[in-house]
């Protein structure tokens, strides 16, 4: 029976009063009758609009169309054809702007919760599979992949479901990248990373950590003297950047990914940790994307009283989900929009004791679309705080650069691919993701991972 009803199936979740103070998942997931009742408001669009805005091609309507049928592992079986983490994509795609964006529903309510039905379709799996995976039967080739984030676990497992042997070389002790040292608990549980992850192991693809490619070994390395045929580089973004005003030097000054790697990958929050960050009381974010949004809310559940988003657009002009930027303010993060910060101030033993912001107006749309901030003279305030955390961006480590010949770069450090393949200036070297493109999505890393292993597989039966 078809659901007209024009508003989704709202996601259960924790009191904002509660989780604020806990890491626990915020979500907590459709139950199969939401689920059921959720798929059938999908129209099953003759031709579905919804995919034409899925980087990675799920056939959405056929998935939802088995949750509609209580056939939850035949929808797992559909997605897994195009997606290697749909429980991941299924907790942080943005799918507001992607595949929900395009769903006809939307255009006289909301759109169906495509999002919440592959996490739910993900869980379900991984809550009922006791099946063995097949390990394909190798066709004798061998890729190396650099970086185990969302563009390179997608690449790895594409391969190596065609049978290629891939091994994954990840800088840190822990697979997962950004998954795992970017976004926080409560957004994406590491446990479920972790679980993709294992998945991926049972096909053949090899992991080994603690490898910094560029240090440990070159590229050159990898496949002059260990017999990799290709190489594919996911690396991310992880060089943070700043906004060179006085005080960035002062103690309690973060960037982002420093504070979201010692609370997320290192734990900071429990008791014991090896890598603690200071007890503080009030917080100033920098910066209006996700990234940003993960930060703040850190922070309070790291027990601060106050957390401040400071930002120098209006909230219509924040990149963050609307969903983050909902849940932020549910839990008490206040915004500080069309405000920008000049100085950071300290006392006498270097500490971060206030930020001094301007005002900022809005005036004529920039290059990028948004309109542009312009400060207002003599505006200037302070906010008390005792932690400032800059979250304005990242840029690909140049180390890969650096000891690579002939590998071309953007001026901002982004490696120079064709848009078609993912193929650098070396043969048989490929890239996607965050290493090309700077900081984007998770599921726009994955298309970049997928659209690089479909060229290395082409590259080799010509």
């Amino acid at each position: 029976m078809p659901n007209m009803s024009p508003t989704k199936n709202p996601m259960p979740s924790q009191d904002p009063n509660v989780r604020k103070r806990n890491f626990l998942e915020v979500a907590t997931g459709y139950t199969e009758e939401m689920a059921i009742d959720e798929a059938n408001r999908c129209l099953q669009c003759k031709k579905p609009m919804c995919m034409n805005g899925c980087p990675v091609q799920i056939k959405i309507p056929a998935f939802i169309n088995e949750v509609a049928n209580g056939n939850f592992e035949k929808a797992y079986e559909i997605i897994s054809e195009t997606s290697s983490l749909p429980a991941v994509c299924g907790r942080v795609c943005p799918q507001e702007s992607q595949c929900e964006g395009k769903c006809v529903r939307g255009i006289k309510g909301e759109s169906v919760a495509i999002g919440r039905l592959e996490r739910f379709v993900a869980d379900w799996h991984n809550a009922h599979d006791t099946a063995e995976v097949k390990v394909p039967v190798s066709n004798g080739h061998k890729v190396a992949v650099i970086g185990s984030g969302p563009s390179g676990l997608t690449c790895a497992g594409d391969l190596a479901k065609k049978g290629y042997e891939v091994t994954v070389f990840e800088a840190l002790h822990v697979a997962g990248g950004v998954l795992v040292y970017g976004i926080p608990e409560f957004r994406l549980p590491k446990a479920i990373v972790a679980k993709e992850i294992e998945g991926l192991k049972q096909l053949g693809v090899k992991i080994e950590t603690n490898m910094v490619i560029g240090r440990v070994l070159s590229i050159d390395e990898l496949m002059s003297d260990y017999g990799f045929e290709a190489v594919f580089i996911g690396s991310g973004a992880g060089l943070p950047r700043f906004m060179n005003i006085p005080g960035e030097n002062l103690k309690g000054v973060f960037s982002a990914n420093e504070f979201l790697t010692r609370t997320n990958l290192m734990k900071a929050y429990q008791d014991g940790s090896q890598t603690p960050i200071p007890h503080v009381k009030n917080v100033a974010v920098v910066g209006g994307g996700n990234v940003a949004m993960d930060a703040a809310r850190c922070a309070m559940r790291l027990g601060a009283e106050h957390v401040y988003i400071v930002y120098r657009r209006s909230e219509e002009e924040l990149p963050a989900r609307k969903e983050e930027v909902e849940h932020a303010k549910e839990e008490g993060i206040e915004f500080k929009l069309l405000n920008n910060p000049v100085e950071i101030l300290g006392d006498e033993h270097k500490n971060v004791k206030a930020i001094k912001c301007i005002k900022m107006e809005l005036g004529e749309p920039d290059a990028s679309g948004r309109r542009k901030p312009a400060e207002v003279p003599g505006s200037e305030f302070e906010i008390d705080v005792d932690c400032v955390i800059m979250s304005i961006g990242t840029s690909p480590n140049p180390l890969i650069k650096s000891t690579t010949k002939g590998l071309d770069t953007q001026k901002w450090g982004g490696i120079i691919t064709e848009e078609e393949t993912g193929l650098t200036s070396r043969p048989n070297v490929y890239a996607g993701g965050d290493a090309v493109t700077g900081a984007a999505t998770v599921i726009l890393a994955m298309g970049a991972g997928k659209t690089a292993a479909k060229a290395i597989d082409e590259s080799f039966n010509k």
